[in-house]
């Protein structure tokens, strides 16, 4: 199985404070990596010097086994932040924009997203009028838009109703074992992140200090259990010495 991303000792600062430190990590080919932490932690800024967003201090970025960055963050498909969508068109019009920024010809492919979206019967409902769910199905729509191997989704479930969840959820399940696509997910929900990552890991105050898999989480969970069963929130909880700390949810 190949990596896809690799980093090593990356390190960004913001006026001479570290947001991430020394941190290395590793994602393979078929991953659904599920990436964990407080507000603040750093993991929105390790996702913006993985997607080129921003630039490291120090350190090392390999992505497909390339450090030819240029070329390698084609293959990547991202959601940062809020959804860089065009509100007064439809979700086909927004994608055969998204398909011109990029200087991709052949447009053949928008109908099958918009269907793999479940989007293909919005119609000419404009997108100020979808559903904050829809918003997000059409930003991953986009972000598929030239077949990457890669996806990377920063809180794509953030302020979703549970059935806006599952249908993320669902969408990235299908993304993974119908085209193979190999994601990063960083999320706050951590009772629904459990339902579908493969492996995780746990950033604290900038450092990588935990990477483990989902098979491991399960073994480890029940060693530090006692007399309840452990779940994925109570094991990171533990990790950070936070035990009580609402702000890791927030």
């Amino acid at each position: 199985m190949g990596v896809v991303l690799r980093t090593n000792h990356l390190t960004k600062y913001y006026h001479h404070r570290p947001a991430v430190k020394d941190l290395s990590m590793t994602i393979h080919e078929g991953d659904i990596y599920g990436f964990i932490g407080k507000n603040g932690a750093g993991k929105t800024t390790l996702i913006r010097m993985i997607t080129g967003l921003a630039a490291p201090s120090d350190g090392t970025i390999l992505l497909f086994g390339s450090s030819d960055l240029r070329t390698a963050r084609k293959q990547i498909g991202t959601v940062i932040e809020s959804p860089a969508i065009y509100p007064g068109m439809t979700a086909r019009e927004n994608l055969l924009v998204q398909y011109k920024l990029l200087g991709i010809k052949d447009e053949s492919q928008a109908d099958a997203i918009l269907t793999l979206t479940g989007l293909k019967d919005t119609g000419s409902k404009k997108a100020k009028d979808y559903s904050l769910g829809m918003r997000q199905r059409l930003a991953i729509a986009l972000a598929l838009i030239g077949n990457p191997r890669f996806l990377v989704l920063d809180e794509p479930t953030n302020g979703l109703d549970p059935e806006g969840i599952k249908e993320i959820r669902d969408l990235i399940l299908k993304l993974n074992k119908d085209r193979n696509i190999t994601v990063l997910i960083s999320s706050h929900i951590l009772g629904e992140l459990s339902k579908f990552a493969t492996r995780y890991g746990i950033i604290h105050q900038g450092r990588l200090i935990d990477e483990f898999t989902e098979e491991q989480l399960h073994t480890r969970c029940k060693s530090l259990g006692g007399s309840k069963d452990m779940d994925l929130e109570d094991y990171f909880l533990s990790k950070i010495q936070g035990g009580n700390d609402n702000a890791a949810f927030n």
